[in-house]
């Protein structure tokens, strides 16, 4: 008997593999793909793995853009559907070919709707099968991986399969058949072509962004008066405001402080109240994204990945969860232990082991996966994961700790029947804020020690006029909450929709700001076609999900209801469609203006500078080509204007963002004294007389090229002029070399 494990990433299939294999597993490569071979209680296993999903939906017969609704899918291997998806073909190729030589199949993909397709898929669409085993786990630590293998369920989970391939069918339907509509809209009314999206989440969430912008936009502020007391009690100072708060009416102002005007400030009362301070709930995703946000300054998306990282190292649990909730099942003595280990966490650890264990929880439960928490194993990890890893570890060790004691102190101020009061609050017993340590941030205010009927000297007694403020505009990660309250997507997804409407330039900054053209397709499909931004007919159908993977719901019941729904919309559309294209159409070009303009042109003085795509990517040129042809090469990531001027060559700055990497502003010239203010003497000389011809270099790389100089927006730098054939540079080694000694003597000055 031989079996076939699948996992869902490459890494998985290597953790699983060494915690299954009897002896050291062997590591197979059939071009790009590897699988492990290894023996479990003398039985032949491989361990092969997918690379995400391998298998994606698409229509069967390829319809034209003006052709929707269209229902008639498949799926097909990804790789049939997506250029940049050629990669997993010899995933794919591989696990067809180990399903030959194999009796048993075993899904082990993680353990939630998106891991039950990608298993469901490779099973049924890549080897022919019907069923499998089914592992589940929420960390892939050997103890449980080894417990999971041997209590692997006979059958897949069909209720979580059939929920997610409903999910993927809804996305398609909306997500495909609405950009279609939209996007034909235009080019009906004004004939260019321009991809405009929405979709079943996309729309109600944007619509929310949109609302709030709308308010902001719809405020008008009220002018409103607060009255303080400024004096001093011994050497301490002291600023009261007056009990009321605000005051809408400059009179009544004006009345109190003629009233207090010359009279004594006595304390008319003091009040203490001591209150605990629970510790915090276990992470879930959204807590976990929403506070990684606030410490980290880590977008929900990136939480979300470097999160999944951290799991597929096996140094956390599974982390798309909604649980707040920690079993004893997962053993917190042996983990407290394991984290006590590490030096970081030892004195804490100790400390804990020493009380009885028992976790705050909070009221969300996950049936398929416990609240995230670090599994105790430890490897080298830094930067932005490393911090998110500490977060982790600090939250769940804060959870096994005592309440913190908070007091709050409140004074009462009598001048002449007026009362003013002030307020603070200090910790007297840190408790849990230890634990959670720098994440533990609370004002920390201390009033003097004073006593009924003793008297404050006044300073003066004063007003401030002030306006009311409007709606503060969502950071990413009070909508994160927000859509979790309305139940828009799901805990995996919901990252995802947000930075979808950054990608489709329907928002902008940070805080979120929706663009012209965000605002007016909400306004549009509002007015003539408000279905597809209702929130309500999503939450309907998340519901109906959730059904479906209890039992309650057929999936074929929900999927029919979604195509008569999304029919009816769009016919209704269709009769609006001139209108809706009319005013989407200016909005869009006027967003698309926005998004690449990167300021005048510093040649001809008339033109202005946009970032355009030619055949060989991106670029930035003047508008008034081809009488200025002015022309700046960029990096081909993603490019954003900002409205900053360079202070040593005057050019317009713009904003480079990475994968992985934070956003970086840098100014577009690549002569700029800026950027070669760091390099040495020396190896400007060399430049300089390369660039003059007084120096020649072969390219010690090649050995047929000659060495010149190349700029970009990084700054020079010395290259093989045979590129792309050859890509020797050397302002890489010897700038980074120069980089490591500036930084050594800064270190060694400190």
């Amino acid at each position: 008997m031989v079996e076939l494990i699948i996992t869902e990433k490459p890494m998985a299939a290597g953790k699983i593999a060494t915690a299954l294999a009897d002896t050291t597993p062997i590591k197979h490569s059939k071009g790009k793909a590897i699988y492990y071979e290894i023996t479990h209680n003398k039985k032949k296993i491989f361990v092969g793995c997918a690379v995400g999903h391998l298998f994606g939906l698409s229509e069967k017969k390829k319809s034209s853009w003006n052709t929707y609704p269209t229902f008639d899918i498949t799926w097909q291997p990804k790789f049939e559907i997506e250029k940049n998806s050629a990669y997993i073909k010899a995933y794919l190729t591989l696990l067809k070919q180990l399903g030959k030589k194999v009796d048993t199949l075993t899904v082990a993909t993680d353990y939630d709707t998106e891991g039950a397709v990608i298993g469901y898929t490779v099973v049924k669409y890549g080897l022919g099968k019907d069923n499998a085993r089914r592992m589940k786990f929420s960390t892939l630590t050997k103890d449980e991986l080894i417990e999971s293998y041997k209590n692997a369920s006979k059958k897949l989970d069909f209720g979580m399969i059939d929920a997610g391939v409903t999910r993927h069918n809804l996305d398609w339907f909306y997500g495909i058949n609405l950009t279609k509509a939209l996007t034909m809209a235009i080019k009906n009314a004004h004939g260019y072509f321009r991809v405009l999206s929405t979709g079943r989440v996309q729309g109600p969430t944007l619509k929310i962004i949109s609302q709030r912008e709308e308010e902001i936009k719809k405020f008008i502020p009220e002018a409103y008066w607060e009255i303080y007391l400024d004096g001093l009690y011994k050497k301490h100072k002291i600023l009261a405001e007056h009990k009321k708060g605000k005051f809408k009416n400059k009179k009544d102002v004006s009345e109190i402080l003629k009233k207090t005007k010359g009279k004594k400030a006595i304390i008319d009362n003091v009040k203490k109240t001591t209150q605990n301070q629970n510790p915090p709930f276990p992470f879930d995703l959204t807590t976990l994204q929403t506070e990684s946000f606030r410490h980290l300054h880590l977008t929900p998306k990136m939480t979300a990945q470097l999160a999944q990282e951290l799991y597929i190292s096996g140094l956390i649990s599974y982390p798309r969860t909604s649980s707040q909730k920690l079993p004893k099942s997962i053993e917190y003595k042996k983990i407290i232990k394991l984290l006590g280990k590490q030096k970081e966490y030892s004195g804490d650890c100790e400390g804990l082991l020493k009380t009885t264990l028992k976790p705050n929880e909070g009221k969300k439960s996950d049936p398929a996966h416990p609240a995230i928490y670090p599994t105790g194993e430890k490897e080298a990890i830094s930067g932005k994961k490393g911090q998110l890893y500490d977060l982790i570890v600090r939250r769940f060790l804060a959870v096994f700790g005592e309440p913190a004691k908070r007091q709050t102190v409140s004074i009462f101020i009598d001048v002449n029947k007026e009362i003013f009061h002030l307020t603070g609050t200090t910790t007297l017993e840190k408790g849990w804020h230890v634990l959670y340590g720098k994440y533990a941030k609370f004002k920390e205010e201390e009033l003097p020690e004073v006593n009924e009927g003793e008297e404050i000297k006044i300073n003066k007694i004063f007003d401030e006029e002030k306006e009311t403020q409007p709606p503060k505009r969502y950071s990413q990660a009070s909508l994160l909450k927000e859509m979790e309250k309305r139940n828009l997507g799901t805990k995996a997804t919901r990252a995802g929709i947000i930075d979808t409407l950054y990608e489709r330039n329907y928002v902008q900054n940070q805080p979120m700001e929706a663009t012209d053209l965000g605002l007016k397709l909400i306004i549009t499909l509002k007015k003539y076609s408000p279905e597809i931004i209702d929130e309500k007919l999503t939450k309907e159908f998340e519901e109906d999900m959730e059904g479906i993977k209890e039992g309650k719901i057929k999936k074929e019941k929900v999927i029919e209801n979604a195509k008569k729904s999304l029919t009816k919309i769009l016919n209704n559309f269709r009769k609006h469609e001139e209108k809706v294209g009319e005013a989407l159409a200016e909005a869009s070009k006027e967003t698309q203006i926005k998004a690449t303009l990167v300021g005048r042109c510093p040649n001809c003085k008339e033109g202005e500078l946009f970032i355009r795509r030619g055949k060989f990517g991106y670029f930035i040129a003047c508008n008034k080509y081809p009488d200025c042809k002015t022309l700046f090469t960029i990096p081909q990531n993603l490019i954003k204007p900002t409205k900053e001027i360079c202070e040593s060559c005057g050019l317009p700055k713009i904003q480079i963002i990475k994968k992985r990497r934070a956003p970086q502003i840098i100014c577009i010239g690549p002569k700029c004294p800026a950027k070669l203010k760091d390099y040495p003497k020396e190896k400007l000389k060399e430049m300089e007389d390369i660039e003059s011809g007084k120096l020649i270099k072969k390219c010690p790389k090649c050995e047929e090229g000659t060495l010149k100089v190349r700029r970009s927006v990084y700054g020079s730098f010395i290259a093989c002029d045979q590129y792309p054939k050859c890509r020797f540079t050397e302002k890489n080694e010897e700038k980074k070399d120069f980089d490591k000694t500036k930084k050594k003597k800064s270190k060694d000055n400190a």
